[in-house]
């Protein structure tokens, strides 16, 4: 058996079923489980922080997100997949930091006031110590596994130079090297637009769920934006502006250069285009859904795996915390 690298923390917020704009993010994740030591937290306490006033969907949204990561993939064996809410150290570290950060630290986060205005704009009073302390929480989430790493994309690398900065604040001020200075694995994820060409969002309901029905991609994909300026059959086509086209490239991609020749040269449709492209959308999401179904029937087995994924996160963190109360004289 190969040693693993390191520690690798990383979570999502359970919002309910995942879309195909995450799976790329998943496929990465089930790479990583074979090379280094992976925590993949549910971050149901995350989800809070804009789901406070109406927090009932969250438990039933946990379950749906590992079904999702278990038809991805992600395998317990290899990985602990677990809850955040469960492991209570996470909120004790959390604690414990927010008595040493700095409140400005929080303030100057860049993706705070930006996203405050996009909730105000939205109607919603997101102007809460939890959204103000996510960053916060997220170190924590982070520095309880003594993570060597975590995957991101380039707009979260504040928040983890934000933990490198927490990290080395604890560690100058109680004379210690309890955390490391986790390293930043830049996630190359795949921007899958939505099927009217916007990102990819459940709010907007222009997402394609990872496990849909044939049904449901037979008719997400007869929704999706193509060339406005093909109004016959045999018009020349602009197949860099349609999201029929952006999907060929991702889940046809041995035929992709024939469909955009025949669509510049107007010998096929947009009718044909589609039928193509769920046709090889549907086989790909086949043993997606094969597999969820098979968890699904099962809800011991999600049982199983969470109890046993915190059972695993559990004792880290509490390996964690016993050095930072030593640290800290407390």
């Amino acid at each position: 058996m190969l040693e693993k690298k390191g520690t690798i923390l990383s979570c999502m917020r359970p919002t309910g079923r995942l879309h195909l704009g995450h799976y790329s993010v998943l496929e990465n994740w089930v790479a990583l489980q074979e090379k280094y030591q992976c925590y993949y937290a549910v971050a149901d306490w995350h989800a809070l922080t804009t789901a406070f006033e109406d927090p009932r969907h969250i438990k039933e949204n946990r379950i749906e997100m590992t079904l999702d990561w278990l038809a991805a993939g992600l395998d317990p064996e290899k990985a602990a997949i677990f809850v955040q809410s469960a492991i209570k150290e996470h909120a004790e570290l959390h604690l414990l930091f927010s008595m040493m950060a700095p409140l400005s630290w929080l303030e100057r986060v860049p993706t705070y006031k930006e996203q405050i205005k996009q909730f105000n704009a939205a109607g919603q009073d997101i102007a809460t110590y939890g959204f103000l302390g996510y960053p916060l929480l997220m170190a924590a989430d982070i520095l309880i596994y003594r993570a060597n790493a975590v995957p991101v994309g380039e707009d979260q690398l504040p928040h983890l130079e934000f933990c490198r900065e927490i990290a080395r604040r604890f560690n100058h001020l109680y004379k210690t090297e309890v955390f490391p200075e986790t390293k930043e694995i830049l996630a190359k994820v795949k921007l899958l637009p939505g099927i009217d060409n916007r990102k990819m969002s459940k709010s907007y309901h222009n997402d394609i769920a990872i496990a849909a029905s044939t049904e449901e991609i037979r008719d997400k994909v007869k929704q999706m934006i193509t060339d406005p300026a093909r109004i016959k059959k045999d018009d020349l086509g602009h197949p860099e502006v349609c999201t029929v086209y952006t999907y060929h490239n991702f889940y046809n991609k041995k035929e992709a250069p024939e469909i955009c020749a025949s669509c510049k040269a107007g010998t096929i449709g947009c009718v044909a285009c589609k039928k193509r492209l769920t046709e090889k959308l549907d086989a790909f999401m086949e043993p997606l859904r094969e597999r969820r179904a098979h968890f699904a029937a099962k809800p011991e087995i999600i049982t199983d795996v969470l109890a046993n994924g915190n059972d695993k996160a559990r004792a880290a963190a509490r390996a964690t915390m016993e050095l930072v109360r030593k640290a800290m004289g407390i």
